[in-house]
């Protein structure tokens, strides 16, 4: 009442803004608390200041009260939307020199009045028409801003940050970087580094797509360059969601207008589709309230791109100037009505080729030689000369659900292990957020772009002994043919097993010629055949893209009516590899394989078993190693087929197979010719280091010896980790496409240990009293009967929902009835939710395509907004409740801390 609406709420103790968000009524406020005060004890109520810039510092300080600021930077974005979410630009560009020092000066005063020690981060609003400003928070911490600072500048944060608190004065620290400055001294840039969020909500069906103060975006990349016009087109193609820059007609835009008043994860396309269709930038700034300035920029960019489609002759001067504004041969080649290939022919024909500059962080003033790189446009001679028996290795872009930290991992690992072979090692990455990038992981460090383009740039410049694509994950791996195409010798795999391996169509026919069981497939045509095949072999059916990361567009089909809708959506991720369709095998066990290969044999393997069926992605699957449920004949056959394929495809390096176990048959569903997600996790489990034995074949040395994978004294169990209460609206349950962001390992004395100590590290709560039950299928409900039982015996209060509280019953399980949401009566499962009456839910849906059923749906829904643990899966569910009860013996023991905190 105070303030009046709208008003800003934010969380406290979270991080990325979680709970946040703008108010506008006082029903929307009680709704908004309720949810914030079920994971936080706090809320702070603002007002709201929309449309002001947002600005921040990252400052250092020391124990002798030296205070500088290293970087400050400017959201695109106006306030409002989380800098998480936002489009950030170091160093600021719209600051007039008044307000720049003005911040400065009062950030200085802030953190020396705070007492901080090391590095922290302040963010303000300031208001663009009086230059009035608030503070709005200090992370008295290294934040996510201070990785991109780090990488902007070239100036190591947390290195300095980590000597102040041990009490040395930065008068005292030498910038490992350049090696001549000391840590006292503020950078100097001569380009500008962009940081752009990658969001992964296509993933998620109903996921409400605006993006706001809370944080939902799961990766971001940075990108350098001379001008902005540069770096923002280089940044649009490094988030990988099929744009090559920031005229992206691939990406879909119902309502142009929608999106720049409303803003989502499409806004900067957006933005780019509104001055072709002739805009204003004041009608532009009107809608979206983004300072002019950035949006002049952005015209820009789509004039000259009017201007290259309409020009009759394609001249030297105008295609230096669209290299220039980051235009790529692909866009160029697109407008031209040409080929990119025939582009990159004319631009070396007429020396139109990038220069590469190295991050010095003094702007020339001072002579600096680092290994931090990025390739320009603008200049005429690179600051470095060809490196010598040089390795390169492919990074693995943006973290996006199916690509995180596990391929970083297996890249540095692959850079270590170049180097103590003798190598120069050259590492080609995009993520500012990653060891890889770090300065001082390899030799040399290109921050650019992950594209055919870019690689073959650099490759023509380094001419490196051989280039690593199988340790990034999908974006190197996709790469492996068109570089070879290309002429560039790749380590390891030849190129031509890696299609075979990742055309779903050429993989299957290679199974049928070795003999090896695949579930009954056919590559897609025309609806028709889709049709005819699915009536064929019955359904439930799955659809498969090809060259895909995680999933995307797999689907499992249980009819007709959403055959065409999934295959549409396929053909659309896929348009240039072909979509093939098999049978689904229901009630199958998933059984994966890492290894690593030499020259077509078989060196070193590690099983893993999923405790869920088929049916979900291996990504968001809990997973056992070693093996606990599988037989040993199971094991052997597995491997038998292994040494097939491996023989067949003449692999040498890293691989990952998917095995469906059933009834003692056995059938592969899919090979990945590199290193896999789970490499980290067989790694630290077996104790062996996969990737360096995989670097090492790769690189000709003989790897072969015995290996003991199986034998273990311990069981190390993953579980994933889900962001679904950032993701308003979307359903949580699983699927065959991935949904987690993340992932934990933990290890136990036997499955059950490990499995709760898992569960418990990702941030699932144990239940103390109340457990609401609600199963779709009978045959689901019958299959858990038992184990719901063993919850009544251990002491827990059961609510169930009419149908599935009449099977209970029936087979003496004692539950109390609750009425669903759809039947408004009381007492009601929302009414029991809401109130916080309930700890736990198991919840299995009748079916899982993803078509939302409502009760099922609101139930899991609202489980997420207050913060309650769900369970939807039928394997987990029965595992889980085997372990609590061992814990209740006292057969397995959790932390006590943690047990304590689950007590209380």
């Amino acid at each position: 009442k105070q303030f009046g609406f709208p008003l800003m709420i934010r969380s406290a103790f979270s991080l990325g803004g979680k709970g946040s968000g703008v108010i506008h009524s006082i029903e929307e406020l009680r709704e908004r608390l309720d949810e914030a005060f079920a994971s936080v004890p706090q809320v702070l109520i603002e007002e709201y200041l929309g449309g002001w810039k947002e600005i921040e510092y990252e400052v250092v300080r020391d124990n002798n009260d030296n205070c500088v600021t290293v970087c400050n930077m400017e959201n695109m974005d106006p306030m409002g939307i989380h800098t998480g979410e936002s489009i950030v630009i170091a160093p600021s560009q719209t600051l007039t020199n008044a307000e720049y020092h003005h911040l400065r000066n009062i950030a200085i005063k802030t953190i020396r009045h705070l007492g901080i020690i090391g590095e922290c981060n302040i963010q303000y609003s300031l208001n663009p028409k009086t230059s009035e400003y608030r503070v709005i928070e200090v992370n008295a911490r290294l934040s996510r801003s201070s990785a991109l600072a780090s990488k902007a500048t070239g100036y190591p944060l947390a290195w300095v940050a980590a000597k102040l608190a041990l009490g040395y004065r930065m008068n005292e620290i030498r910038n490992k970087m350049t090696g001549v400055t000391q840590a006292f001294f503020e950078p100097a840039l001569d380009y500008v580094a962009i940081k752009m969020p990658r969001w992964d909500l296509t993933k998620f069906k109903a996921a409400n797509r605006r993006i706001g103060s809370e944080m939902k975006s799961v990766g971001e990349v940075m990108a350098l360059g001379r001008t902005f016009e540069e770096a923002i087109q280089k940044a649009a193609r490094m988030v990988s969601v099929g744009a090559q820059g920031v005229i992206a007609p691939q990406i879909a835009i119902e309502n142009i207008d929608d999106e720049l008043e409303h803003p989502t994860d499409r806004r900067l396309f957006a933005l780019s589709r509104a001055f072709e269709r002739g805009d204003s930038v004041d009608e532009v700034f009107e809608k979206t309230k983004i300072t002019p300035w950035f949006l002049h920029r952005i015209k820009r960019i789509t004039d000259l791109k009017r201007q290259i489609e309409k020009t009759k002759t394609f001249s030297k001067e105008l295609l230096r100037e669209a290299k220039e504004a980051g235009f790529s041969d692909i866009q160029i080649a697109q407008f031209r009505k040409t080929t990119h290939e025939k582009i990159r022919i004319q631009r070396k024909k007429h020396h139109v080729t990038p220069v590469i500059k190295q991050i010095d962080t003094l702007a020339g003033e001072f002579p600096a030689q680092t290994n931090y790189l990025y390739c320009t446009y603008y200049g005429s001679v690179s600051d470095i000369e060809p490196s010598q028996n040089s390795m390169m290795v492919l990074g693995s872009g943006p973290y996006r659900i199916g690509s995180s930290v596990e391929f970083d991992w297996c890249g540095v690992q692959a850079v270590h292990t170049a180097k103590q072979k003798g190598f120069s090692t050259i590492m080609l990455n995009c993520n500012p957020e990653t060891v890889s990038t770090d300065f001082d992981m390899c030799d040399r460090l290109y921050f650019d772009e992950l594209t055919l383009e870019r690689v073959l740039d650099i490759v023509d410049y380094e001419k490196p002994e051989g280039v690593n694509v199988s340790m990034g994950g999908q974006t190197p791996n996709t790469l492996a043919l068109p570089l070879h195409k290309h002429g560039v010798k790749l380590l390891g795999t030849s190129a031509e097993s890696i299609d075979r391996a990742e055309d779903r169509n050429k993989f299957s026919r290679l199974c049928d010629e070795l003999g090896v069981e695949q579930p009954e497939w056919k590559e897609l045509t025309t609806m028709k055949d889709a049709e005819k095949f699915a009536d064929r072999v019955g359904y439930p059916v799955l659809i498969r893209p090809s060259y895909v990361l995680s999933g995307a567009a797999m689907n499992i089909v249980t009819s007709q009516e959403h055959l065409k809708a999934y295959l549409e959506e396929a053909a659309a991720v896929s348009a240039e590899h072909p979509v093939v369709i098999s049978k689904f095998i229901e009630g199958a066990k998933e059984i994966e394989v890492d290894g690593v290969a030499q020259n077509g044999k078989l060196v070193m393997y590690a099983f893993s078993e999923h405790i869920e069926n088929a049916g979900i992605h291996s990504g968001d699957a809990t997973v056992v190693l070693p093996p606990q449920k599988s037989y040993l004949e199971t094991i052997r056959q597995i491997k038998k087929r292994t040494r097939a394929i491996v023989k067949k495809l003449h692999i040498t390096g890293p691989f990952n197979i998917q095995f469906l176990a059933r009834s003692n048959k056995l059938r592969v569903i899919e090979l990945n010719l590199r290193a896999s997600r789970s490499f980290p996790f067989v790694s630290k489990v077996t104790k062996y280091n996969f990737v360096d034995i995989a670097t090492r074949a790769m690189l000709g040395e003989d790897v072969s010896g015995s290996y003991n994978t199986l034998d273990l004294d311990y069981v190390a169990v993953k579980a994933p980790q889900f962001s679904y209460s950032r993701i308003k609206g979307a359903d949580p349950v699983l699927h065959v496409e991935m949904g987690s962001t993340g992932e934990v390992a933990c290890f136990g004395a036997d499955m059950h240990e490990a499995l709760l100590k898992a569960l418990v590290a990702s941030d699932v709560r144990m239940p103390k009293k109340n457990i609401l039950v609600s199963i779709g299928k009978d045959e689901d409900k019958a299959a858990l009967t038992k184990y719901i039982r063993m919850l009544s015996d251990l002491g827990y209060t059961l609510y169930a929902t009419e149908h599935t509280a009449d099977f209970l019953e029936k087979n003496e399980v004692r539950v109390k009835r609750i009425y669903k949401v759809s039947d408004k009566k009381s007492p009601n499962v929302l009414e029991y939710m809401n109130a916080g009456k309930i700890d736990c839910i198991i919840n299995i849906p009748r079916s899982y395509t993803r078509v939302a059923a409502s009760d099922g749906y609101v139930i899991r829904r609202t489980a997420i907004d207050r913060n309650i643990t769900l369970f939807s899966n039928v394997q987990l569910v029965k595992e889980f409740i085997v372990g609590l009860q061992l814990l209740q013996q006292g057969k397995i023991q959790l932390s006590i801390k943690a047990w304590d905190e689950y007590e209380k």
